[in-house]
């Protein structure tokens, strides 16, 4: 598969396919095709179905085959960039709900639990993210432009609610409270950040989607 990243900051991704090859995306995704590119939907088994459900993605997944070469086109969602990302056995990773865009069929789409609890209440990625897996090149979604860091084993980076991507499964994500009753009360950042500590590579998002609707709330008319 070949492809093309176009668009700037509202950008599209545009893939060649050969003939017998497949790509997988969510319900939806797709924005343009050519003729002799056929279209199936499967929900990949009951598990993996609710457990799209839970990351927030929708039940069934939909398969696009090439019957002779042609192009298929899938655009973000929200302006910012999209991310190739190859995954391949022991190399998986770990995105934000919401962020998968299209991959080649060969790539594996699941839910990852995050195991530490207080990290999945206040860390403000959830209990849930989706996981990347198998063999092959996904596109992702990335809010606003990304800033890419590689953890040394060890070396840990402090994230504000919202700013992760993507990391690499090699990568944990816990808690830090912000200390300072003034800090907490007056500073805005909230009780609590996000601390990733490597080895492993992350990427940090720099207009996350939540961060915008809050910024918007204030000037929506009330009732």
């Amino acid at each position: 598969m070949k492809y093309e990243i176009l668009g700037g900051n509202l950008p599209v991704v545009i893939c060649s396919l050969s003939a017998g090859e497949s790509m997988i995306t969510e319900s939806g995704a797709m924005s343009w095709m050519t003729p002799g590119i056929e279209m199936q939907i499967s929900s990949g088994g009951i598990g993996k179905a609710f457990g799209r459900m839970f990351s927030g993605e929708s039940l069934f997944l939909n398969t696009f085959t090439a019957h002779r070469d042609g192009e298929i086109a899938f655009a973000s969602s929200f302006p910012g960039a999209i991310l190739k990302v190859d995954v391949a056995p022991g190399k998986s990773v770990i995105c934000q709900k919401k962020s998968f865009l299209a991959s080649e069929s060969s790539v594996d789409l699941s839910i990852h639990f995050n195991q530490k609890m207080g990290a999945g209440f206040f860390g403000g990625e959830g209990f849930i993210m989706q996981k990347l897996s198998g063999n092959g090149t996904a596109f992702i979604e990335i809010d606003g432009s990304m800033v890419e860091y590689e953890l040394a084993d060890g070396e840990q980076m402090i994230v504000d609610t919202g700013y992760l991507a993507m990391m690499d499964d090699t990568v944990s994500i816990d808690i830090q409270t912000v200390k300072g009753v003034k800090n907490v009360m007056f500073g805005g950042e909230g009780l609590f950040n996000t601390v990733l500590t490597g080895p492993g590579k992350i990427v940090l998002q720099t207009h996350p989607l939540s961060k915008i609707a809050q910024s918007i709330v204030p000037f929506l008319p009330s009732k």
